[in-house]
């Protein structure tokens, strides 16, 4: 007589597993130093090799979702001071600490800045800007692991990851004046914002496009033998793109050295990714690929630095691509400033979410966060800090100042630098101003 044997799904099983008082988190053998364990108290430190958790709590796959829901996976106050991602930042130089501090610092100040003069409407200051502000820890955390000749390929909202390469403000308050000193000479904007020069594939309004750029440099570097890597950012919608697999998958088949940064600010535009993602987190998306996958709290720049810096040297073995998922959460509206006020932190009265989520995230700050962290490890004390914090104020108002007083883009250079019968419109421009005609000179930028 045939028996029929009953197959259980593995949330089913997690959940049965759950009721009979197993941990809330199934991760594989052999996982490396970074354990991070999954609950509904947040993320509290890190671990996985080749595999993601099978988690039985996570901010996907609810559709009970509510506004406030977001609080559940709120980091503990302050970063550890023990553990291995404490000392991967303790063993670096102290300049670099200090840059990294001052790295995030600046992308803060910066953005804020530009929050309340569009807000103030003094300057008459108009187009899209996606804020980066609160997750700050991810670009620098990330971008701090790598060499300046690293790749990477940013998304619309990019000045973070601009600013964490070297960004100059200058040409950043410039470009968002939309003047001719700008990094696009004024004719890009904030989503368009960027610095070839510093090895960065761009900023660009196409949700997803960094998975093939980025994939598409680190093909460059294998080719050429350069032991170049490169980090594709993307936010939690991006995951729903028909790219990511595709790159992602590519990347494992071709062994190119891509690290995928997803930067989970649980939000998407507007729509909790709670009821658009299936599994508890987007790392679940690749887990079949056999890549290393790291779950990391992104308001923790040394827990960032330290999965970074482990993909970094996987990757540049030759190994082939991994994956960080960083949770964080975005301080203001997906685009421009609904909710927000001169002088005030966080957009309030959003309908996606609530002013007491808002407000205890804020009380996750990743910058003070790292700020109460050097000084309790003494790798530096209040006064270098608030030093660091003012000069960087310094420097935002003086790159203001700078944008100002910068000309507007001449109209007729709007047919330079493309691509499609900009050469001859060049040289008639360049002629009439009796300037030397770069393009034909091959020095068009």
């Amino acid at each position: 007589m045939a028996t029929t044997t009953s197959r259980i799904d593995r949330r089913t099983l997690l959940k049965l597993m759950g009721s009979a008082g197993a941990t809330a988190t199934v991760i594989s053998t052999g996982c490396n130093s970074f354990n991070q364990p999954v609950s509904a108290s947040g993320l509290t430190g890190g671990k996985f090799d080749k595999s993601v958790p099978l988690a039985t709590d996570g901010p996907g796959g609810n559709m009970a979702w509510q506004p406030g829901d977001a609080v559940k996976y709120l980091p503990p106050s302050d970063i550890p001071t023990r553990g291995a991602a404490a000392d991967a930042i303790s063993a670096l130089p102290k300049e670099k600490v200090l840059r990294m501090y001052e790295l995030m610092t600046s992308s803060r100040k910066w953005e804020t800045a530009m929050k309340d003069l569009f807000l103030g409407a003094k300057d008459g200051l108009y187009g899209a800007f996606h804020t980066y502000v609160g997750e700050e820890a991810i670009a620098v955390g990330t971008i701090s692991a790598l060499n300046d000749d690293d790749y990477i390929a940013s998304t619309h909202r990019g000045h973070g990851h601009l600013i964490a390469k070297g960004g100059d403000l200058n040409k950043m308050s410039a470009e968002i004046f939309f003047k001719a000193t700008g990094y696009n000479k004024g004719y890009g904007g904030s989503m368009h914002i960027t610095d070839m020069s510093k090895g960065i594939m761009g900023m660009n309004g196409i949700v997803g496009a960094s998975f093939y750029m980025a994939a598409g440099a680190a093909i460059r570097a294998q080719v050429r033998g350069t032991k170049q890597v490169s980090v594709a950012f993307f936010g939690d919608g991006a995951a729903a793109s028909p790219y990511y697999f595709s790159a992602i998958r590519s990347c494992a088949n071709t062994g190119a050295p891509v690290i995928f940064v997803n930067e989970n600010n649980l939000q998407y535009m507007g729509v909790p990714m709670a009821f658009t993602v299936p599994t508890k987190y987007v790392s679940e998306y690749t887990k079949g690929l056999d890549i290393p996958h790291f779950l990391v709290d992104g308001n923790d720049v040394a827990a960032v630095h330290a999965a970074t810096k482990e993909a970094v040297a996987w990757a540049r073995a030759g190994k082939g691509p991994s994956m960080i998922e960083a949770i964080t959460y975005r301080w203001y509206d997906h685009s421009g400033f609904a909710g927000s006020r001169v002088g005030q932190e966080g957009a309030m009265g959003l309908p996606y979410r609530t002013d007491d989520e808002v407000k205890q995230w804020i009380s996750r700050d990743p910058i003070q966060r790292f700020k109460t962290w050097l000084i309790a490890k003494s790798l530096a004390n209040e006064g270098e800090l608030t030093k660091i914090e003012r000069d960087m104020q310094a420097a935002v108002d003086a790159s203001i100042e700078f944008a100002r007083k910068s000309p507007l883009p001449d109209p007729e250079a709007g047919v330079l630098h493309t691509y499609a019968a900009g050469a001859a419109q060049a040289t008639q421009f360049f002629n009439r101003k009796g300037l030397v005609n770069h393009v034909n000179a091959g020095q068009a930028s």
